[in-house]
């Protein structure tokens, strides 16, 4: 069971499709009593220690498919892995079930970079996953500029700041830290390897340690048993600060599930509509007021919802891309959110309401005829 979830921790960063045969491979060693497994595809490595028995030292590297996939489906009882054929067969044995695999020697797997001479920090786990999740989906997903694939990473005094923008989009977290970093630290960690970190933490409460090298070329997530190592993305990350309106003629504040109820339905018809969703801001008396999201696709119909909301302003009328406002509305956790707008040609601003005041997402609108 340990070597089976040790396989599944480390997968993730074996490529799909590579040039580099030994790359496909995962790499098992032993390691001060216990048993290593490492696996990249030359930007993201992962590795993972578990519990074992440990007779001889030894180590070697084996299609990483085929042994998750034997492993997987073993009974769950000791395994006995043992390598013979001077480092390039690995021969394991389960209950009744005994294998063979052709391996390769572990000198020719590509080297993990150390991450030991720069600076780190330490994290609370769940504010980080809780950062990661609300920024990185705005994230580009093409490569096209690929600045904007990564998320921006600033640790300045006692705070550290996570940004993503495709253009379209712009999503800022702010996380706390225990202690005043040593020095200033502004990367751009690709996104993938944030989300895996992610995945990696799982319900672990013990702090993530964040290490960068004196490079700023690769960055190391150590966790409980497991490390990953990234390779940083070199270039300028754009300066979103002047992205983010400072001023709005209208905000609303809105209850966040009935935001999202009403979202998602308005969604169902703006998938043949260009994907536009249509927000009306009508202010009455007493900051009261009214919502109105509606779409429509010429051959196939039209929604229109309302919600009740508070209104400070004037009355305001924007469009966004379903996807964007539902991507958003997706990650929030709070009970109001405030929606703020200048113009219907002018960015967007949601930022979720009450405490901690830590997160903002700002939407380019779409040009529609009302």
């Amino acid at each position: 069971d340990n070597l089976n979830k040790g396989l599944s921790t480390v997968q993730r960063a074996v490529p799909v499709r590579t040039t580099l045969p030994q790359a496909s491979h995962v790499l098992l060693a032993t390691d001060q009593g216990r048993l290593k497994l490492v696996a990249t595809d030359l930007m993201i490595a992962t590795t993972c220690w578990i519990g074992a028995t440990v007779e001889n030292e030894g180590a070697i590297t084996v299609p990483a498919r085929l042994l998750t996939d034997f492993v997987s489906s073993l009974p769950n009882e000791i395994v006995t892995l043992s390598v013979g054929d001077r480092g390039r067969q690995l021969h394991i044995s389960c209950a009744r079930n005994e294998a063979t695999m052709a391996g390769g020697s572990a000198e020719d797997f590509p080297p993990v970079p150390s991450v030991e001479d720069g600076l780190s920090l330490k994290i609370d786990p769940r504010q980080f996953k809780r950062a990661v999740n609300q920024v990185e989906f705005a994230a580009a997903a093409d490569d096209t500029r690929p600045v904007l694939t990564g998320i921006h990473t600033l640790a300045e005094d006692q705070e550290l700041t996570l940004a993503a923008a495709d253009g379209f989009r712009l999503a800022v977290h702010k996380i706390p830290l225990s202690q005043e970093v040593a020095e200033r630290i502004e990367v751009i960690i690709p996104a993938r390897a944030l989300r895996e970190v992610v995945r990696l933490l799982g319900e672990d409460d013990e702090p993530i340690e964040m290490a960068f090298n004196a490079a700023r070329s690769q960055a190391l997530f150590r966790m409980k048993s497991v490390e990953l190592v990234a390779t940083l993305i070199q270039g300028t990350f754009p300066n979103y600060s002047q992205l983010i309106p400072q001023s709005f003629t209208t905000r609303a504040t809105i209850d966040l599930d009935q935001f999202r109820q009403e979202t998602r339905i308005a969604g169902i018809f703006a998938r043949d509509g260009a994907g536009i969703v249509r927000l009306m801001l009508d202010p009455s008396e007493n900051g009261a007021g009214r919502l109105t999201i509606s779409a429509r696709a010429e051959e196939i119909g039209e929604h229109r919802g309302e919600i009740d909301v508070k209104i400070e302003g004037e009355p305001a009328k924007i469009a966004f891309n379903s996807k964007y406002l539902q991507d958003v509305l997706g990650v929030l956790d709070a009970e109001t959110v405030a929606l703020e707008t200048t113009s219907p040609s002018s960015p967007g601003v949601i930022r979720p309401l009450g405490a901690p005041d830590d997160y903002v997402h700002v939407v380019m609108p779409m040009f529609v005829q009302w």
